[in-house]
């Protein structure tokens, strides 16, 4: 019973602010915020066609395909259809998937789901994107389950007990929270020969990400050399929101541009603070 008490901890303050804001625009229009712009859960949960296209009109009901030597993932249905998606879930079992990679029959999520940093998600935000999630369209579509050819850890960390939203007047300490909340270095940080970021590095880039397009190869964030201490901070809003460099050649599909153009301007502006004060690292931490 305490076992099953202190698991529920990490998520019982989002849930609680669920329950009570439920039917609160309010709520539900930070969560239409934060899914459609710096967290782009669309972006891998969106259904695709065959050439990778979006398919609007099926919502999250997931599908794309992510595959590389240690795994063969799809992303899965999170719409509320009650056999093919997440229907069935309660908000407190929807909370602990998203922040702890625990699902409700006790599996844990695997890869390319980004865990470490959605733990960072505070507990009103948590509560907004579940109250967005509940209040979509439920959508038949299965799934097929995703493999993995590497061990899955038992799971990402003891529960989340609380986590509050960081001030937005603190421009770095929010910056780096919707950092880690839209996931930016999970990509764009390297990792190591079994896999783990090697945070040593935070931001240099240098990955290889199998796109739409093929092999992207992730840019080093940091001031460090080929980083972005040349750009201008218009540039790398420019890139944020549309996939744009500075030279004006178009990014590679992967980003989530077009979720990305959703965020506002305040938001923006302090994430371009939080990167311009990441420590300088040479292009893939080499």
């Amino acid at each position: 019973m305490w076992r099953l008490l202190r698991i529920a901890a990490g998520i019982a303050l989002a849930v609680q602010a669920a329950a009570s804001w439920a039917g609160d625009d309010a709520l539900l229009v930070r969560g239409d915020y934060l899914m459609n712009g710096v967290v782009a859960c669309a972006n891998c949960h969106i259904a695709r066609s065959d050439k990778g296209a979006p398919l609007l009109d099926k919502g999250l009901s997931g599908g794309m395909v992510f595959a590389d030597a240690a795994f063969t993932a799809y992303a899965p249905n999170i719409t509320p259809d009650p056999e093919t998606g997440i229907g069935k879930w309660t908000d407190a079992q929807i909370g602990k998937a998203i922040r702890e990679g625990i699902r409700p029959d006790g599996s844990v999520i695997g890869p390319p789901m980004p865990i470490h940093f959605y733990r960072n998600i505070s507990d009103n935000d948590l509560a907004a994107i579940i109250a967005y999630l509940k209040a979509q369209p439920p959508v038949r579509h299965v799934v097929q389950k995703s493999t993995y050819h590497i061990p899955l850890p038992p799971n990402y960390g003891p529960p989340v007990a609380h986590v509050g939203t960081p001030a937005p007047a603190d421009t770095l300490n929010y910056g780096q929270y919707l950092a880690n909340i839209g996931h930016c270095m999970d990509c764009h940080t390297p990792r190591d020969s079994k896999g783990m970021l090697v945070t040593a590095h935070l931001g240099a880039g240098g990955q290889v990400l199998k796109g739409p397009g093929g092999d992207v190869i992730t840019p080093n964030l940091t001031s460090g050399k080929g980083g972005l201490a040349s750009w201008s901070d218009a540039q790398i809003e420019r890139a944020i929101r549309k996939g744009i460099d500075k030279n004006g050649r178009h990014l590679a599909p992967v980003m989530a541009f077009y979720w990305y153009n959703h965020i506002n301007d305040s938001d923006m502006h302090a994430l371009i603070a939080y990167l311009r004060a990441l420590k300088p690292q040479p292009f893939g931490g080499k």
